[in-house]
């Protein structure tokens, strides 16, 4: 199937929420198989997702990982718009996906990989309720 490239704000912003709940699908899928390292990473793309989705309602796109936390955190977290506690597992779970993506000795844990996923959902339901919000 080829990409038209073309769709509103609102289809792209649907897209990427999509996204967002298929790498947590993902992520649950790696768990349940104990490739703990695999559901962190794909934990962590459901946050990405969803913040980006955020991001497109604002009309905005970021080429780096770093600059799209940034101003999630700088424009959505620290005005209060998400709860501050979010900017903070969001961290979290960059340093974590990293590590399990570039560390050669990094351990993952089952329990590491359950938190993950927990916040990737609870990023994607609030992002949900607040793409929903700004929609109408």
């Amino acid at each position: 199937m080829q990409h038209s490239g073309e769709g509103t704000l609102e289809d792209l912003v649907k897209y990427r929420i999509e996204t967002a709940k298929s790498d947590l699908n993902s992520a649950n899928i790696l768990l349940e198989a104990q490739e703990y390292r695999g559901a962190n990473n794909r934990a962590y793309y459901a946050i990405y997702h969803a913040i980006s989705a955020v991001h497109a309602l604002a009309g905005n796109a970021y080429k780096k990982h770093k600059d799209a936390l940034a101003n999630f955190n700088k424009n959505y977290v620290k005005t209060e718009i998400f709860p501050r506690e979010i900017g903070r597992k969001i961290a979290e779970a960059e340093e974590i996906r990293h590590a399990s993506d570039y560390d050669d000795f990094y351990v993952a844990s089952r329990e590491e990989a359950v938190e993950q996923i927990e916040t990737a959902g609870e990023i994607i339901k609030l992002v949900e309720e607040y793409c929903l919000q700004k929609d109408k």
